[in-house]
């Protein structure tokens, strides 16, 4: 009879299981869920540089709308205020981090990336950009105020 390892138990195995697989651009495969604890597993599972990245927009989107509703939806956290929707969400690409606001056009000023949808823009970080922090939490604050998106 062959004797058990740690490493065979049932709890190392569903510790082996639970590591999150990377779509491609290395973006998280995490299960839908709803609150912070898919998106803190979200976070955790991003690769390289860009964990510290969405580690560093959780915090500054927590600390600009207290009391932010957070969900992962479609491989992505979202971002909302209960009742109004989601106003921003996260995904990862191969060569940045990718920051969507829902009614973006209505910010000022106008996030930089554009969206084939009408009122998404977008913010790419790279990973030796620097923020403009002070930018991106009036962004932010101001995206939380406009009606979110349902989905």
């Amino acid at each position: 009879m062959a004797r058990k390892t740690p490493a065979d138990s049932p709890k190392a195995a569903g510790q082996a299981a639970a590591k999150p697989a990377l779509l491609a651009g290395g973006n998280p495969q995490i299960a839908k869920g709803e609150g912070d604890a898919p998106v803190q597993a979200y976070i955790a599972a991003m690769p390289g540089w860009k964990s510290e990245v969405g580690r560093r927009l959780d915090e500054l989107i927590v600390r600009t709308v207290p009391g932010v509703r957070k969900a992962v939806k479609w491989n992505s956290p979202l971002y909302g205020v209960e009742g109004q929707g989601w106003f921003l969400g996260i995904h990862c690409f191969t060569r940045y981090v990718k920051v969507a606001f829902f009614r973006g056009t209505s910010l000022h000023p106008v996030p930089p990336g554009e969206s084939r949808s009408k009122e998404t823009r977008y913010l790419h970080i790279h990973e030796d950009d620097r923020v403009d922090e002070a930018q991106l939490a009036a962004w932010v604050k101001q995206a939380s105020q406009l009606p979110g998106e349902r989905m």
